[in-house]
């Protein structure tokens, strides 16, 4: 089959195309399809208008259109779904029922309404965008807000097939009325191991080889900055030999906070903070802790979520101490492959985090337990097969 799928965004910075369209265009490629990634880059501004190959995978990078967004909206959609439909593709998959590519979503299922024959569209939902979502979390205006979670509604239930990231959002596609045989549970996965040097990230920081490192992979917004500060400083008292490494970079500040809190409960000879950093740089980084913390706060964005973050470390070896919250339970075999807690109870991450850095042996067989467990239960290589039966079988019912 040929298949395009719809980004939501360019393909730099941000991570969604690489951490979940790419690595399945590549499996479904491997499996004899041929997928062609279609890309709105307004947030990489100067590869509007260019294709290029990434990973054998062909990338078209619709021309941008005018600067104001209220005016580039309609022609940025109407580009990308001429450029979908220049390929003569047998199905368009649509990656996040919102933003430029939401609208050119819209307008296949409007021109389809209307008779006009195309190719059937199916949705990926790897967030949830409404009330309690993503909305919440961004500074849209308040139309905005309304239109896109008018967006997640409408075009959820108009596709042909439904992928949803995580069982949250299985469950809420549920309540809109999908019947199961519209829906497939497809989460992020992973392929090979990368080999990691993380003593030579450790280097880099200047954290000495035999410090024990807690490690934070984090955009800040999953937790409260309150039960962060109570952690580091908790970890720093019990264990003054402790470093901290922080990888990632929040929206409105937080590192500045966590550096003052740092100041004042005296742990900031302790703070290691990376910050943003490329993709091909964090495996090294990954692997440079000997226990990852995953705060991650009982709310709806977070169950929603299919955090790929989680999985970066776990497949770097990364022992990890996790709130038991939505996709977390899914990937972590609590007691075997990870530490689950009560995202609750701060103490107890605190005491779990602790005992963990005192047990070498354990972090050894516990990283290893949890990239194994990774590897077996949410390979992209088994997600692909699982997508193409269900590409045939959606495709060949809304033909009928």
């Amino acid at each position: 089959m040929k298949i395009v799928f719809l980004a939501p965004f360019g393909i730099r910075p941000k991570g969604t195309v690489i951490a979940r369209m790419l690595p399945l265009a590549v499996e479904l490629q491997g499996l004899g399809h041929e997928v062609v990634i279609v890309a709105p880059p307004y947030t990489n501004p100067e590869d509007s208008g260019k294709t290029e190959m990434v990973r054998g995978v062909r990338l078209a990078n619709v021309l941008l259109g005018p600067k104001h967004k209220a005016l580039a909206a309609p022609v940025l959609a109407w580009r990308m779904l001429r450029a979908a439909l220049a390929e003569r593709p047998d199905l368009i998959h649509l990656f996040k029922p919102k933003g430029y590519g939401g609208i050119a979503g819209m307008l296949l299922i409007s021109l389809q309404r209307l008779g006009v024959r195309m190719p059937p569209l199916f949705l990926d939902t790897d967030d949830w965008e409404g009330e309690g979502g993503m909305n919440d979390l961004h500074d849209y205006s308040g139309a905005e807000k309304r239109f896109y979670r008018f967006q997640e509604q409408w075009i959820t239930q108009h596709a042909v097939g439904v992928t949803t990231a995580s069982r949250e959002l299985e469950r809420l596609v549920t309540e809109m009325g999908i019947p199961g045989g519209r829906m497939l549970y497809l989460p992020n996965c992973v392929g090979a191991a990368p080999v990691v040097d993380g003593a030579a990230a450790r280097a880099r920081l200047g954290i000495a080889p035999a410090a024990p490192v807690v490690l934070l992979y984090t955009r800040f917004f999953e937790f409260t900055q309150e039960k962060l500060h109570y952690l580091f400083a908790e970890l720093f008292k019990q264990m003054p030999q402790v470093r901290f490494l922080v990888v990632g970079k929040g929206r409105h500040g937080e590192e500045d906070l966590l550096a003052k809190a740092a100041r004042e409960s005296g742990f900031d000879k302790a703070l290691a903070m990376a910050g943003w950093v490329a993709p091909e740089s964090i495996p090294d980084l990954l692997a440079a802790g000997n226990v990852a913390i995953y705060p991650f706060a009982q709310s709806l964005v977070n169950r929603t979520k299919c955090p790929a973050k989680l999985t970066e470390i776990l497949l770097a070896g990364t022992p990890v101490v996790g709130d038991r919250v939505g996709q977390l339970a899914e990937y972590i075999d609590d007691g075997r492959s990870g530490v689950l807690c009560d995202p609750h109870n701060w103490r107890q991450m605190a005491d779990e985090t602790l005992a963990l850095l005192r047990s070498p042996e354990r972090q050894r067989q516990m990283g290893e337990n949890g990239r194994l467990y990774l590897q077996e239960n949410f390979s992209w290589k088994d997600a692909a097969l699982r997508l193409d039966a269900f590409y045939r079988k959606s495709a060949g019912a809304s033909s009928r």
